[in-house]
């Protein structure tokens, strides 16, 4: 329960942060384009809003609703909190960020910036646009300002991409395991090894370059049709494997890593009372063996302990050079008691801190190479395999940690940054793209598009959508229920 509330406090920060920052763009240009701002809002808010900011009325309603009154909408509220002095509106000002009810709403889908004049998820009314626009209207102003406005929230999530990958860049810098200073080689995905490779190769060449333990990715290019990987395998044979046509395919529902370090069993210290302390085993003490399995490395090592539960066993373990047999129980959770030594502790690691100046192209670099390699990977989205692994919020959460860590926090918020900025400039009625595809047909042919065109288009993406959501995280249902 502990580490679903850890994910899910994760996912929440990290689309409050993603909507707010998208939102932010179409509001920040609006105003800068004379345009009046109805709604900001963090989150939808069918039937009630937790927070609403009047800032002319300058008062604050918590839990607020509205109640029809005849024609008349009565909004009402469990609090209400004065802030200051009102200030009334004046119709022959300019649009001011006073105009505009802030809110924060109770269903975390995403949120929305209502625009005076422009038919979105808000405003699909045509009556409403029956009457000539008003000079701080969306639709009064030129085609070129409409479309700075609809590209400013991808273009405000890219930028948001680019700063967090700034910011890990100059705190964090990078730290990896080069593939070569892996002396144990790597533990690869059932399907790598379906072709050729095995557990313990060691990667030193992918493409006929030198593989790079630091290239974001390595990964990605390693599984396309025709790579071909150069490993060294049992210490010194070179063995070269060509990667199929179609292989990427099977990969799309994987849930382990494709592939991880092979890393020795080094005791780093023993829990005291427990199994390790009682049978002897010290820090620095190696396990290379529990009954009759060999233990290599960590894989091994678990399978053995699982199959061995509630038992006394004989381990061999590697001691000052030496080796000796030890007598050790297993609990019947599998566990021993000790801790184990990280890799990062066993094998040289290469670091590289930047500077600011130095962090900035690197974040750069970041920002587009995962632009690049997430929207090549879209291909799969139409295949059987990719429709199939679509998820939704589930899936979305899974990604994040089931321990709180901030440098993976900002990794991967960045990384959905990437992702919203990318999907919502598709050319799909509702999105932003779709509102982008209407601007540039409206300069192309100096045509307007109807009032009922705009509308029904964005009835029909709508619809899509939704659809699209339901099947998602209908997805992430169902695996979480019989896979």
């Amino acid at each position: 329960m502990e580490a679903f509330l850890i994910k899910a406090a994760q996912l929440i920060l990290a689309f409050t942060l993603l909507v707010t920052v998208h939102e932010f763009g179409h509001y920040l240009f609006a105003r800068i384009f004379g345009m009046r701002v109805d709604r900001f809002y963090l989150f939808f808010n069918p039937y009630f809003s937790l927070l609403k900011y009047f800032p002319r009325e300058n008062k604050i309603q918590l839990i607020a609703w509205t109640k029809k009154d005849g024609d008349k909408e009565v909004p009402h509220a469990l609090l209400t909190i004065p802030v200051g002095r009102k200030h009334p509106a004046n119709d022959s000002a300019k649009p001011s960020w006073r105009d505009t009810l802030y809110g924060i709403g109770w269903l975390p889908l995403g949120g929305y910036c209502s625009i005076a004049g422009m038919i979105d998820e808000t405003s699909t009314d045509s009556e409403q646009f029956s009457k000539d626009p008003e000079p701080w209207e969306f639709r009064a102003k030129k085609p070129v300002p409409r479309l700075m406005v609809m590209i400013a929230g991808v273009l405000f999530n890219f930028i948001l991409a680019i700063l967090i990958y700034i910011g890990i860049a100059f705190h964090w810098g990078e730290r990896v395991i080069p593939f070569q200073n892996a002396t144990e080689g790597m533990d690869y995905a059932e399907q790598l090894h379906n072709i050729g490779l095995q557990d313990g190769d060691r990667i030193i060449a992918l493409n006929g370059k030198d593989a790079d333990a630091m290239d974001d990715s390595f990964q990605w290019d390693l599984v396309q049709d025709g790579s071909q990987i150069t490993v060294i395998r049992g210490g010194a044979d070179t063995v070269n494997i060509v990667v199929p046509d179609g292989f990427v395919k099977s990969i799309v529902n994987t849930k382990t890593a494709l592939m991880a370090y092979r890393v020795p069993v080094v005791v780093k210290k023993t829990v005291k009372g427990e199994c390790a302390e009682r049978a002897g085993l010290l820090e620095s003490d190696r396990i290379l063996r529990v009954a009759n399995d060999t233990t290599p490395s960590l894989s091994e090592f678990y399978k053995a302990l699982d199959l061995h539960k509630g038992s006394t066993v004989e381990m061999l373990v590697l001691r000052n050079g030496t080796e000796q047999a030890l007598n050790c129980e297993v609990s019947e959770g599998g566990k021993i008691g000790i801790q184990l030594t990280d890799p990062t502790e066993l094998f040289e690691v290469k670091e590289v801190k930047y500077s600011l100046l130095e962090a900035i192209p690197q974040g750069i670099s970041d920002g587009v190479d995962r632009l690049v390699t997430y929207v090549s990977s879209l291909k799969l989205l139409f295949s059987k395999e990719g429709a199939q692994s679509l998820g939704g919020f589930g899936a979305i959460g899974d990604m994040f940690p089931s321990q709180w860590s901030w440098y993976s926090f900002w990794n991967i918020t960045a990384f959905l940054s990437v992702i919203l900025a990318f999907m919502n400039i598709l050319p799909i009625p509702a999105l932003d793209g779709g509102h982008v595809v209407f601007t540039l047909w409206e300069i192309v042919t100096r045509r307007k598009p109807s009032v009922k065109v705009l509308e029904y288009a964005q009835i029909v993406g709508m619809t899509l959508l939704f659809l699209l959501l339901i099947y998602a995280n209908g997805n992430d249902i169902y695996r979480f229920f019989f896979k």
